[in-house]
């Protein structure tokens, strides 16, 4: 073991991410452009690194021949994660490796996780987009623009109260948003100001990427797209408990004046040059998952292979990017990437989280049982050609790889060792090798379930098929929302189902599910903008709270500018 660990540190920067990234020279955007086929007229700049593609590109491209598309996704992740973000990058550094023109489209970051938990997602080690201080703080201001479109709703509603309230609106279920953690703005009284005529009322916050708003910019097609399901959010209820839109207080032309910078992908670069378009944040755990529809479009056109990721494991991210996102797209995958770490593989079977990285073979075994759910589900359910990717840390030994390697093949998968955080795209060859044959093998895309089918057993199917989960349990409040729903046309609409990430249950103390387990649904809302029903499972929250330690406590700038902390 240490002599192994020598030898693999040989391989390692000392450097942090955020010092990697400052020590490489990246090309200008104007550059990188030029290089994926965009125009200068088709390009935005935002600094000499940043850029928007606008309408433009999509009218010349739009009749050009798609090339592959590889969904990453990853197994039941730990607090810390799995590294889709790093792996997604390896493999399409990797694939550049190889002569191989790819694309990456993957999701913006949110500052929720960049303050709270994670301390930033742009990758890590050797494979990183950038710049990385600016993707994971402001970026193009996309999520500004989507907190201040959702926020000019809520208040065009109260203001229509304040002056007399001609729709008869009796119950308001549009929340604001903010893109932070913030568990003290769950439930909130507002209009408590004693004004003449203000009516006060119990709100709420969500963050802005659990927000309708945003999962309505990653579904929208274009501009007017776009401005007819803003229109079409449902804002409350009438005295007659007849629905309330967007529309009816003529909002969607503000709110799409907001978003029309927005609602155009961004264009960055890896540190190795590999193109980036980085489009749409929603979070899988509590929204639906995945970057933009017009960013993978747009990728697919470009590039002859497009490395695109969903949120958490593939029994959040993944289900929702087939059951939602290729459904509303018709977007279809060539391969799935599934990501492991052995860190994570032990968590799931009964390791300690602090033991994780201490050599623990019988965690090991019965942490496979995870993986297999994964995988099994993307082959079986879903029809997709799955390669698995370990995403190796220092703390893996030869001994432990090699089991993996084994008990994965023995199931009849790809497997591959990924190193790119130490050795960057020369650590993804293997991987980029195996995805360019594997694309190669007829993708049978099915669904977990049918539209037509009935809200309830949308639900059920889901949980059975994904999560392996015995049964449902309904609340009262959740029968009568979705009676509610049905009888107001909606039931062919796709669910999406807010859980706990670190568990194939909605409940996160429960990572082995070793044993016989329901889904509790709590509440379900419907979502006539986006298109889908949000099902709330277990206690997921749709605005989470910060850590006990908070990564925004170890965020610094020092006195040349220079920021600190992001990782």
């Amino acid at each position: 073991m240490l002599n192994y660990r020598k030898y693999y540190m040989k391989e390692v920067t000392k450097m942090t991410d955020i010092e990697i990234a400052r020590n490489t020279k990246l090309n200008k955007i104007t550059e990188v452009a030029e290089n994926l086929g965009i125009k200068e007229n088709e390009l935005e700049q935002y600094g000499k690194y940043k850029a928007k593609i606008n309408d433009s590109a999509y009218e010349r491209l739009k009749n050009e021949k798609d090339g592959k598309l590889v969904l990453v996704t990853a197994i039941s992740p730990t607090p810390m994660g799995e590294g889709k973000t790093t792996v997604s990058i390896a493999v399409a550094d990797g694939l550049r490796k190889i002569n191989k023109n790819a694309v990456l489209a993957l999701r913006e970051p949110s500052l929720g996780p960049v303050f709270g938990l994670k301390g930033g997602a742009t990758g890590g080690g050797k494979v990183q987009v950038a710049p990385m201080e600016d993707i994971n703080l402001h970026f193009t201001g996309d999520i500004h623009a989507m907190t201040a479109a959702n926020n000019l709703l809520s208040a065009m509603i109260d203001n229509h109260i304040y002056f007399g309230n001609e729709l008869k609106i009796k119950k308001v279920i549009w929340k604001r948003c903010m893109d932070l953690n913030d568990r003290q703005l769950r439930t909130v009284n507002t209009g408590l100001s004693g004004e003449k005529r203000i009516v006060p009322r119990e709100d709420g916050f969500d963050i802005t990427v659990a927000s309708e708003i945003m999962a309505i910019v990653c579904l929208s097609e274009n501009l007017g797209d776009l401005k007819q399901k803003l229109g079409n959010i449902l804002i409350g209820y009438n005295e007659e408990d007849k629905p309330v839109f967007a529309r009816d207080l003529n909002a969607e032309g503000a709110l799409t004046v907001l978003l029309k910078d927005a609602i155009n992908p961004n264009l960055v670069q890896t540190l190795e040059h590999t193109p980036a378009i980085i489009h749409g944040g929603p979070f899988a755990n509590i929204a639906h998952g995945c970057n933009s529809i017009r960013a993978t479009k747009l990728a697919l056109k470009l590039g002859d292979y497009v490395i695109t990721e969903a949120g958490f494991g593939s029994d959040l991210g993944a289900e929702k990017f087939l059951d939602i996102k290729c459904r509303k797209s018709n977007l279809k995958p060539d391969a799935v990437v599934c990501v492991a770490t052995i860190k994570a593989i032990k968590y799931h079977g009964g390791a300690l989280k602090e033991n994780i990285q201490k050599e623990d073979m019988e965690a090991l075994k019965k942490g496979m049982h995870n993986l297999f759910v994964h995988i099994e589900n993307m082959k079986n359910v879903y029809g997709m050609p799955t390669i698995v990717a370990l995403n190796r840390y220092l703390t893996d030994t030869e001994e432990e790889i090699e089991f993996i390697k084994k008990e994965v093949e023995a199931k009849g998968f790809e497997f591959s060792l990924v190193e790119g955080w130490s050795k960057g795209g020369k650590g993804a060859i293997d991987i980029a090798e195996k995805l360019v044959k594997l694309t190669e093998k007829t993708s049978n895309l099915t669904y977990s379930y049918e539209l037509n089918q009935d809200i309830k057993t949308k639900i059920l199917n889901v949980a059975q098929k994904i999560y392996r989960a015995k049964d449902v349990e309904f609340s009262d409040e959740a029968i009568e929302n979705i009676e509610k729903i049905e009888k107001l046309g909606y039931a062919d609409f796709p669910v999406c189902i807010a859980k706990t990430q670190y568990s194939l249950s909605d409940d996160d103390k429960n990572l082995l599910c070793d044993s016989d387990y329901n889904i509790h649904v709590r509440d379900v809302i419907l979502k006539t903008g986006a298109g889908f029903i949000v099902v709330l499972a277990g206690k997921i929250m749709t605005m989470p709270g910060l850590p006990k330690i908070p990564a925004a406590e170890k965020i610094d700038i020092d006195e040349n500018g220079e920021i600190v902390g992001i990782f």
